[in-house]
């Protein structure tokens, strides 16, 4: 028992001679183990970052794809096309399409009935606050039984849609395809047939616009307004000035012509 307690006694002595290693042993161990409590931390932090970060993302999107579309365009009428009943003819309605965006959008129609039914313009481009009035025609096929359709909702549809585009873009119908995620759908309207025979505020309405568009065609139809000097044959400038001036003399021969 001596033998073992002095065993013992030595080896403690032994231990004891090194505190300093005894005590870098122990800071070497608690530190290593710091650092694995640490990166597993860090690894937990990083993945939730990223789980939430891809959470936060998904949301995001379902929310956009909840939201309303923002409109670029503003119509008049904005649900219906109204069009006179006049069985077996061609008839016309209009709507008025404004850029009510601070940028350039491009629009084009589309029909459930393209045998029936075109439009004109199909399609443009339309600068910031810029509007003009689209003429719709559409072919009023035969009752059945004898039946008028009067104020009644028909199922030809028109769609309108809109894309952003950048100022001098030429309009093309491609671009709708190209940026096909780009497109929003500004409004379906509805066909509305109603008697020409009876008074009608939409009705009325349609007149006006119609004559409107009417007016914007013939004037886009008329040459430009000559502005400078007149050029005649090839590239001979006329002098305004000059010119009255021949014709005054050519005005007083005459008459010296006649007083003799």
């Amino acid at each position: 028992m001596a033998i073992a307690d002095s065993h013992n006694h030595q080896s403690n002595k032994k231990w004891r001679l090194c505190p300093f290693w005894q005590s870098a042993t122990a800071s070497s161990s608690s530190s290593s183990t710091n650092n694995l409590y640490n990166q597993s931390q860090n690894h937990s932090h990083q993945n939730g970052g990223v789980a939430s970060s891809t959470r936060s993302s998904t949301v995001s999107s379902v929310a956009r794809s909840l939201l309303p579309a923002r409109r670029r365009l503003r119509l008049d009428p904005s649900n219906n096309l109204y069009f006179p009943y006049e069985p077996g003819k061609q008839v016309r309605s209009a709507v008025r399409i404004k850029n009510s965006s601070k940028s350039h959008v491009a629009f084009k129609f589309q029909t459930t009935a393209p045998k029936s039914c075109y439009m004109r313009p199909p399609g443009g481009i339309l600068a910031p606050g810029e509007d003009l009035i689209a003429t719709v025609f559409k072919f009023v096929e035969q009752p059945e039984n004898n039946e008028k359709p009067i104020n009644q909702k028909s199922k030809v549809k028109f769609k309108i849609m809109s894309l952003k585009v950048k100022e001098g873009t030429d309009y093309v119908p491609e671009l709708f395809d190209e940026q096909r995620d780009q497109v929003t759908v500004e409004r379906i309207l509805r066909v509305v047939l109603v008697d020409p025979d009876r008074a009608n505020p939409a009705l009325e309405k349609l007149k006006r616009q119609l004559a409107e568009a009417d007016a914007a065609l013939e004037a886009r139809k008329k040459p430009p307004a000559e502005t400078g000097p007149r050029v005649v044959g090839e590239g001979l400038v006329i002098d305004e000035w000059k010119e009255r001036r021949e014709k005054y003399l050519a005005r007083q021969q005459v008459e010296a012509v006649d007083s003799v």
